[in-house]
């Protein structure tokens, strides 16, 4: 037999303080039966009577596990693959403080809502890289956050292409049924403005696979400049180049795979509307094992202690006879 619960200090302190009294009670019931002639065996009945009651309580109190048992114990979840845009376009300040800045708030935020599936990320411009591969390191994962920047990736331009197809790929490096690639899913981040010419073939590799792509878009229509440490990114020209967010190339790829596209701008913030979406995904048995348990039996010995406490109750013994 195991317990469930161990005696503190204070519950220890408490039963002996009530064991005391209770002897003493008892030492004078006793006292005063032998002072009148009486037979102890009138008093001793009530007194084991009581003393079960506590005795079953007590053992009730430390929670009795018994019996073996077998329990299967199943880990169910998602694959998520992030591909985070680190263009130069992620900058721009439309989006309070820059439109990565701000990202980088949020994917923290979908990290801790999925902290039982696998999370992996992506970085992109014109190339594309792996930061972190699928894990359910949390940790890891918020410090890889932490760390992006324009900077990473080499080249200023976006191309989806590349990003998506390397999604896709990790996501089904791992052999699976067809079933169970509606709980793969791909998260793409950035501000729309794709100048690859492979996206298209990389959707439709997606959308063959049953993996779902949801989009994320993050800027405004109106845009904003690019501020840089020797001022605002200019063209070839010497103009101040203007990003807008491209809010119909984003939602058009989340249309093709079954997806969703999803905002934020600076009046909208979509991301809890995005965890909302992915968590209603089904997810996939990962794993699964027969473990041996205990259950708790507390019951029958609070049972027998009710039983015994109502026997007590309707009980009258007479100790002293006139």
């Amino acid at each position: 037999m195991t317990w469930i619960h161990s005696l503190g200090a204070e519950e220890i302190i408490f039963i002996i303080i009530f064991l005391v009294l209770y002897l003493a009670y008892t030492y004078r019931v006793f006292t005063v039966a032998k002072r009148v002639g009486q037979a102890y065996s009138n008093i001793l009945p009530k007194f084991l009577l009581r003393t079960a009651i506590f005795a079953l309580l007590i053992v009730s109190l430390l929670g009795p596990s018994f019996g073996d048992d077998k329990k299967e114990i199943k880990a169910v979840g998602k694959d998520i693959m992030i591909a985070v845009d680190l263009s130069a376009s992620m900058d721009a300040y439309d989006v309070a403080p820059t439109r990565l800045e701000k990202i980088k708030f949020e994917l923290k935020n979908i990290v801790d809502a999925f902290n039982s599936d696998r999370i992996g990320l992506l970085i992109f411009s014109s190339e594309a890289f792996v930061q972190c591969p699928l894990t359910y390191d949390q940790n890891a994962l918020n410090l890889f956050i932490e760390t992006l920047n324009t900077g990473l990736v080499p080249g200023s331009s976006t191309d989806f292409g590349g990003a998506l197809s390397m999604a896709h790929d990790k996501l089904t490096s791992e052999e699976a049924p067809s079933s169970q690639q509606k709980s793969k899913i791909i998260i793409l981040i950035s501000d729309g403005e794709d100048f690859g010419d492979n996206t298209e073939s990389a959707v439709s590799k997606i959308n063959d696979s049953g993996i779902r792509l949801f989009s994320l878009g993050v800027g405004t229509e109106e845009g904003s400049k690019i501020r840089t440490r020797r001022g605002f990114r200019k063209d070839k020209n010497g103009n101040d180049i203007i990003t807008k967010l491209d809010s119909r190339s984003m939602e058009n790829l989340a249309d093709q795979t079954d997806g969703e596209y999803f905002e934020i701008n600076k009046n909208v913030n979509e991301v809890g509307r995005l965890i909302s979406t992915i968590n209603n995904i089904e997810g996939e048995l990962k794993d699964a094992k027969t473990v041996d348990v205990s259950a708790n039996k507390y019951f029958y010995f609070l049972i027998a202690a009710i039983i015994l406490l109502l026997l007590d109750l309707v009980t009258t013994l007479k100790i002293i006879k006139i």
